[in-house]
Parts: structure tokens; C-alpha cells; sequence
């Protein structure tokens, strides 16, 4: 089944998917954390570091920039970002205080320090034009994406820059279903492997239905423009499974 108009898609995840957003996703992030990173290395294929790395590949740093890692989970981009250019100064922020605190413990076992907030990303507790760059990966489709694009643009200074990372929706209807039929069988290995509790089992079907009502690239290219975004760029990697965004604030 094709996704809803652009126009109200917002308006339709929220509708259906905003009671998993705000109560039953708390409590998954909370018992996935001491195995997230493990999970997600099985969950794709051994292919974890060589996203990570292609998702760094996109950024420009310099030394001094000021960072914003939003869902930050438990540090990897921000331990990514210093391992490349260690002065950088970098804020992360989550809602999951136990995803964190794997960061944290991350973070600190390579002296490495990253400034930490819990609470809720739809409202970045931030002044205006306060960040050189944001970056955002593996949770949009769980958001709601214009709000939080546009608290986004809110901190980012004038020119600072926006990395977007995540799955998403392939254009290709084909490679849509095989994605899924991967994504069904891969969750519940996986759940397997790790041992995950019942509130992980239970949104098994919920990833599944918020990839099926989320983005493709060229899709959230468009979302990014009409809220004020310029010089966006993307490109995908296995069949527009996974995507990169980059974008600017006039």
C-alpha cells in the first residue's frame, strides 16, 4: 500500500503512532540499551561501522564548531566526531537516560567528554543560533519530523550545518518488500539473540509500520526545503534503504 500524500503524512503518523511515541518507545530504548550497539551490528549484517563511517563521511568539521547530536542514544556519532577532530565541543541529547548512560560510560572510557541532556527533542532546550552543527540519526521515524526539523534550524546558527542520517522508505516498491520481509525476520532474530523483554517484542510490528509510513530520500529532500533548509543533498546506499542527508540554515 502506497504511503499518504506528503501533505498529511505528519498529521497521520502522529494519529496513528503518537500513543507508541509516548509512552511504549521509553521503555524499549531502556531495556535495549546494554545490548543497542551489539544489536545493531548483528541487525545489519556486520554493516554498523561502514554506516557510521558513511554518515561521517558527509560532515565538514573544524576544529572549535560547536555540536548538537540529537538522539544522540548512546554516543556513537559524538565518540565518531571526536575521534575526527577532538575539538570539537559536543552536547548530546536523548530522551532515554539509560541509552545515555551507555553513552556516557562509552564517552568517559575514552576520555573523552560529551555534555549530556535527557528530555524530549521537539523542544530543544537551546537559545536561538546557537550551533555550528546538528546531526540526527536512526530515530526520525520515530518523531515528529517537522517539528523537530524545525527546532533544528531554530539552534543551528546562520550557514551551520544539518546531518541526517537514517532508514527509510525505498522508492522502489520491489525493494520495499524484500526490505520488510528482512526487517520481520531480523527483529525477531534478533529479539532472540539478545534476550530482549516484552516491550521490545510487543513494537515488533510498530518498526515496521513506521518505516512503511515514513520518508524516501527524495521525499524528506522536499520536507527539509519547504521548512527553510538550504543546499540540501542526499544520497542512499543499499537501494535507498538507508539515506544521508546534509542541509544548511540560511
Amino acid at each position: 500500500m502506497p504511503p499518504p500524500p506528503i501533505a498529511l503524512r505528519e498529521q497521520l503518523r502522529e494519529e496513528r503512532f503518537n500513543g507508541v511515541w509516548t509512552q511504549e518507545l521509553n521503555r524499549v530504548f531502556a531495556d535495549v540499551a546494554p545490548y543497542y550497539d551489539q544489536a545493531n551490528v548483528v541487525a545489519s549484517l556486520g554493516m554498523w561501522d561502514f554506516l557510521l563511517r558513511s554518515f561521517m563521511d558527509t560532515m565538514d568539521l573544524e576544529k572549535g564548531d560547536r555540536v548538537l547530536d540529537v538522539c544522540a542514544g548512546t554516543n556513537a556519532v559524538g565518540i565518531a566526531l571526536l575521534k575526527r577532530e577532538p575539538g570539537l565541543e559536543v552536547h548530546a541529547m536523548d530522551r532515554s537516560a539509560e541509552m545515555q548512560e551507555v553513552g556516557r560510560r562509552r564517552a568517559e572510557a575514552l576520555g573523552m567528554r560529551i555534555e549530556s541532556v535527557i528530555g524530549d527533542v521537539h523542544k530543544l532546550p537551546f537559545p536561538d543560533s546557537h550551533f555550528d552543527i546538528v546531526t540526527l540519526q536512526w530515530a526520525t521515524r520515530h518523531l515528529r519530523v517537522k517539528q523537530v526539523f524545525g527546532e533544528i534550524l531554530r539552534v543551528l546558527k546562520p550557514n551551520g550545518r544539518f546531518y541526517h542520517c537514517d532508514m527509510l522508505r525505498p522508492a522502489n516498491p520491489l525493494v520495499e518488500t524484500l526490505y520488510y520481509s528482512y526487517l520481520r525476520l531480523c527483529l525477531n532474530v534478533t529479539a532472540a539473540v539478545f534476550g530482549s523483554g516484552p516491550s521490545a517484542h510487543g513494537l515488533k510490528r510498530y518498526f515496521i509500520n513506521a518505516l512503511e509510513m515514513f520518508y524516501s530520500a527524495d521525499e524528506l529532500s522536499l520536507l527539509l526545503r519547504e521548512l527553510g533548509f538550504q543546499r540540501v543533498g542526499s544520497r542512499t546506499v543499499l537501494a535507498g534503504m538507508i539515506g544521508f542527508h546534509r542541509a544548511t540554515r540560511p
